[in-house]
């Protein structure tokens, strides 16, 4: 039923609505373009050549310009094809919020933030700045649920949080209906600003520093040459530039307005806030916002094209820009990215993104904007792509997958008679007791895994050995054999963990997970290039599909389909080997995520499925059966292995990680990061990462949850999961180097609770070759 004031607003004209294609932006800023302002002047300045060519003057490109030019480079230019703010920038609503739920994205905003705090007085044009504070609504126990899981993630951040109480909701905005009112998520330096005033003071900011700003100055044709650089063409001149961003959007055409397509949430609004019955609305901006498949924007360089950047894709680009600006500023001027924003990396998407996809997501990424976010969620639209594994039609009726760089993977297999629907919680839920199967097929009998997302290159040529030696700081495993390796940024962070296989001599596979595929490959590439490296790379991903065999009676089942000897002594843990499995050819490397005795099988994608079936009816017998990847995580926590992105990335080093095994500073090669890590080491880490135990109700550790000791936060969490062998939670965390001793207690905030937890000896169950290695000794291990 609709209320009054909805309904004097169905089909009725709206007093002062926009014309279709009208710009509508304010005219009467403070500080607008003219010739009283020369920072805001037209330019009639051109350069031949430039050092950054930024396109797009939106307030993201803007912001790059500024922020460039600031910290010192010569030659930024910014071309945009109309005006300033024509795209989307001027009808955005300009909210500014220290609240995100990603991890990473919380700085972005701050440091945005931050910026527009003190820009008005740096440039001297009126930005339109006001933090009255925000207060997010929780009506249902879940989303109050959410908000203690938010608070947990904000505690080790700079920024204020609070969950308040309906009583100081209804305090600080008497206006709101209190009826269904559980809780408020209050941020006390929330506010708005006004779109086109910002992106102005940003172009008098970039000015003052030295940038050219160019407009009208549409780009007609972009040229890559052979030594990197780009020719930029315009109807006002050419130029040379050495490096592209393309900050680019959506012209600036409004759509015709349809309130009726709103309506729904008009209603909800008037819920909330009874006053808004009695109020007219004035005017309607009904515009187009640029949504990626996943929300998220395209921040970086991009994999396969030197030299070309994006800062594209978003949907909230006023709270965006500043931090991104400084963000990719920062990464172009030091050659590596000042923090981890994996989940922004353009290289995420792949030639498996087509638009009959993107065009799913994006709608739905849209209609999901302000529902409940869940840890392990997974949003269904446009799936599966093309991108499939060969066991996708054997495996989907009988487990939940998941969505990882296109692919589907089993998350957990259903139990006959159980629940299988998603039922996403922050709590446990309905995967925890098939997930506790799982375990114990692994660490019991025998599981098999599809590890096909897994990224893959071929490496080879004169050079590949000398390529590689200066990527990873690991040494180069001999020929035959595997290791693992960390390739480093040149302040010593860990920007990547890959498995590396040397096949033959010269020849090697590059193994990394499927969510770093390109990132990974960019950067390979990238230091191939620079250093004139004779090599040849070759991503194989969509070529070959990957087994995971694991568990005490993997050697027996596999030993029945080959006749190669898979025996402890003849097949060694790390070696790998060229053989036949029932006649279908594999590269099988004896390693294995679970700790568990295994063997990963690399084979073509088209064999998959034959593979597959030859594998689960050789072990009948010995009781296999499938498991995914939730039990896989919950046997490497076990085993102490670290994942990258959890507990290491670009906010990481290696030390501190616990990674030292895998670092090899006395190696002849300078490898990248080596002086840098010398120099970490000499001065002493200040945290470490630990692993930890705590005794939880029915929630367990996720990541990033806050680490307190004596009344205040002290580290965060990494990783963690339910421990099925000594049935307590599990957690990978960061903590100063003084509370990282064996026995420290800590406290883990979950959900609004905090939990005692105690720091352990890692592992906490030995991996299959340290226990061989203990037995052969005589010893005893602890599992």
């Amino acid at each position: 039923m609709l209320r009054l004031g909805a309904q004097r607003l169905r089909g009725s004209p709206l007093r002062g609505s926009p014309l279709r294609g009208s710009p509508g932006r304010p005219r009467s800023v403070s500080g607008c373009e003219g010739k009283d302002n020369p920072h805001l002047s037209a330019e009639t300045r051109w350069k031949d050549r430039a050092e950054t060519v930024i396109i797009g003057g939106g307030c993201v490109g803007v912001s790059l310009a500024y922020h460039l030019a600031k910290a010192g480079m010569k030659d930024v230019v910014l071309l945009e094809k109309s005006e300033l703010t024509a795209g989307s920038t001027w009808h955005a609503a300009g909210l500014t919020t220290y609240f995100h739920p990603g991890i990473n994205l919380k700085k972005i905003h701050y440091d945005s933030i931050k910026l527009y705090e003190k820009l008005e007085e740096e440039t001297g044009q009126v930005v339109g700045f006001h933090q009255p504070g925000s207060i997010r609504i929780a009506t249902t126990p879940v989303r109050v649920d959410e908000f203690k899981y938010q608070m947990t993630r904000t505690g080790w951040h700079a920024t204020e949080q609070y969950i308040i109480e309906p009583e100081k909701i209804q305090e600080m905005f008497p206006l709101l209906n209190m009826n269904k009112i559980l809780a408020g998520l209050y941020n006390p330096g929330d506010g708005h600003i006004d779109p086109y005033s910002l992106t102005m003071a940003l172009a008098a900011g970039a000015r003052k520093y030295g940038a050219l700003l160019k407009y009208p100055a549409p780009v007609t044709s972009l040229k890559a040459r052979s030594d990197g650089t780009w020719d930029v063409e315009t109807p006002q001149g050419s130029m040379r530039a050495n490096r592209i961003v393309n900050a680019a959007g959506f012209g600036k055409e409004l759509f015709e307005s349809d309130l009726d397509r709103i309506m729904e949430h008009v209603e909800a609004a008037m819920e909330m806030v009874p006053v808004l019955k009695k109020a007219d609305i004035i005017n309607i901006v009904n515009g187009p916002i640029t949504y990626s498949p996943d929300i998220l924007p395209m921040v970086g360089p991009h994999q396969g094209v030197r030299n070309y950047w994006v800062a594209i894709g978003f949907g909230y680009g006023i709270i965006h820009a500043g931090g991104v600006g400084k963000y990719l500023s920062d990464w172009i001027l030091h050659g590596e990215p000042p923090f981890d924003l994996i989940e922004l990396d353009p290289n995420r998407y792949g030639k498996w993104t087509t638009t009959q996809y993107t065009e799913a997501k994006a709608r739905e990424s849209y209609g999901f904007n302000n529902i409940v976010g869940y840890p392990k969620e997974e949003r269904f639209a446009g799936r599966p792509t093309e991108r499939v594994s060969g066991l996708y039609k054997t495996l989907e009726s009988k487990c939940s997958m998941g969505f990882h760089a296109g692919w589907e993977q089993p998350h957990w297999f259903y139990i006959p008679g159980q629940d299988t629907q998603y039922r996403p919680s922050f709590r446990r839920t309905n995967w925890f007791e098939p997930v506790g199967s799982e375990y114990k097929q692994v660490m019991q009998r025998v599981g098999v895994i599809d590890l096909s997302p897994f990224g893959k290159f071929n490496v080879k040529g004169q050079d590949s050995i000398r390529l590689l030696d200066h990527l990873f700081a690991n040494v180069i495993p001999k020929v035959g054999f595997t290791n693992i390796s960390h390739m480093l940024t040149p302040r010593g962070r860990v920007y990547a963990e890959l498995t590396v296989s040397h096949q033959s001599p010269g020849e090697f596979l590059l193994i990394t997970g499927s969510a770093s595929e390109l990132h990974d490959l960019r950067w390979i590439e990238e230091e191939a290039v620079k250093g004139g490296y004779d090599v040849e790379i070759k991503n194989i991903t969509d070529e070959l599909g990957v087994l995971g065999v694991a568990g005490p009676h993997t050697r027996k089942v596999l030993q029945k389909l080959t006749s190669e000897d898979l025996s402890d002594d003849v097949f060694k843990f790390l070696q790998t080997k060229s053989l036949k499995i029932s006649n279908i050819p594999v590269t099988a490397i004896r390693i294995s995520y679970t700790g568990e005795l295994g063997w990963e099988l690399y084979h073509r994608r088209e064999d998959s499925a034959a593979l597959y079936d030859v594998i689960m009816n050789a072990g009948q017998e010995e009781g296999i059966d499938n498991f995914g990847t939730y039990a896989m995580n919950a046997l490497r926590l076990e085993k102490a292995f670290r994942a990258w992105g959890s507990e290491m990335n670009c906010d990481t080093n290696p030390l501190e990680a616990g990674l030292e095994y895998f670092v090899k500073l006395n190696k002849p090669a300078d490898f990248i990061g080596k002086q840098a890590l010398k120099q970490i080491k000499a001065k002493g880490l200040k945290r470490r990462l630990v692993c930890l135990t705590l005794a939880t109700d029915d929630v367990d550790p996720e990541g990033n949850e806050s680490i307190w000791h004596q009344g205040k936060v002290v580290g965060n969490t990494t990783s963690g999961s339910y421990s099925y062998s000594i049935q307590k939670s599990l957690a990978f965390a960061y903590v100063p180097v003084e509370l990282s001793k064996v026995g420290q207690q800590v406290e883990v905030e979950l959900l609004g609770k905090r939990y005692p937890a105690i720091i352990i000896q890692e592992p906490l169950v030995l991996t299959e070759p340290a226990r061989n290695r203990i037995q052969k000794k005589g010893g005893k291990d602890k599992m």
